[in-house]
């Protein structure tokens, strides 16, 4: 089988967040624990693995692993998916590609650009009371927490300027030990004609990720956040990890909109 690295949410290579894509032959996934290896081995904060299914309603079942485990959602690894999908030609020209999924049905849609615009569901948001000790271990003064979830299920935290999310030096041994998937910590961008609106970084050390570059997913609560902050339903986020990457975004009601390009730097082929 072949196995690519795909960079997504970034126009050059060795940017944005990378992602294993797997396309299994097959109508069905092969044992759990063998993807939980391969996923392992590949070593990027998610894998894909996805197969051909004859439905109604989706084209392909897709599924993502961290090295340690199973995820219910993942956006970098999807648009990283539907990059090789296109790009290998097994989707046409133009076509939406619907992905049946753990978090419901998914969708792709690929423009003449190459832009990748994905449709999410919007994250149910619940203001929190902030957990002491998880507030000690980021190093942050949180001015708001809330819960995104159970499909992410993360802590999404606003901190006072995007000086301090940029700073950000967590004890990730704490923060592991505090949360069940990850945490986002975001503010208003000092200086919104740097071309986005909202700065971001996200910690997942309890699933093996202790920074992830450019989180797809937690953008699905990040959207609603600052579109009801801005007052806007389109934005632009910047996630300021080492790699970085710009996510668009739109809310649709229930719905989120995900925009990025990507880049194949890898391809090659799973012996195993």
């Amino acid at each position: 089988m072949r196995i690519r690295i795909v960079d997504a949410f970034t126009d050059r290579p060795f940017a944005g967040n990378p992602a294993g894509v797997l396309i299994l032959d097959g109508d069905a996934f092969p044992a759990d624990d063998w993807m939980q290896r391969v996923a392992a081995e590949v070593n990027l904060s998610e894998t894909a693995f996805l197969h051909r299914v004859d439905a109604a309603d989706a084209d392909w079942a897709l599924r993502w692993f961290t090295p340690e485990v199973e995820v219910a959602l993942c956006g970098h690894a999807t648009l990283g998916t539907a990059h090789v999908l296109h790009r290998t030609r097994l989707v046409e020209a133009g076509a939406p590609v619907r992905f049946r999924t753990k978090s419901g049905i998914l969708t792709a849609e690929v423009d003449g650009d190459g832009l990748i615009t994905l449709d999410f569901p919007t994250a149910p948001l619940s203001p929190q009371d902030a957990d002491p000790a998880l507030v000690a271990a980021l190093g942050i003064a949180a001015t708001t927490c809330h819960w995104t979830g159970p499909s992410t299920d993360d802590l999404l935290f606003e901190v006072a300027d995007e000086k301090t999310v940029r700073g950000l030096v967590p004890d990730l041994g704490a923060v592991a030990r505090l949360t069940r998937r990850g945490v986002i910590v975001t503010a208003r961008a000092d200086d919104p004609a740097a071309g986005y609106d909202f700065v971001s970084r996200f910690f997942g050390p309890a699933v093996g990720v202790d920074e992830d570059p450019v989180t797809g997913s937690a953008h699905t609560a990040l959207t609603p956040y600052w579109c009801e902050r801005l007052g806007r339903d389109e934005l632009t986020g910047y996630q300021a990890s080492s790699r970085g990457g710009l996510v668009r975004v739109v809310q649709r009601g229930d719905r989120v909109q995900l925009s990025g390009h990507a880049v194949t730097t890898i391809d090659g082929e799973l012996l195993v």
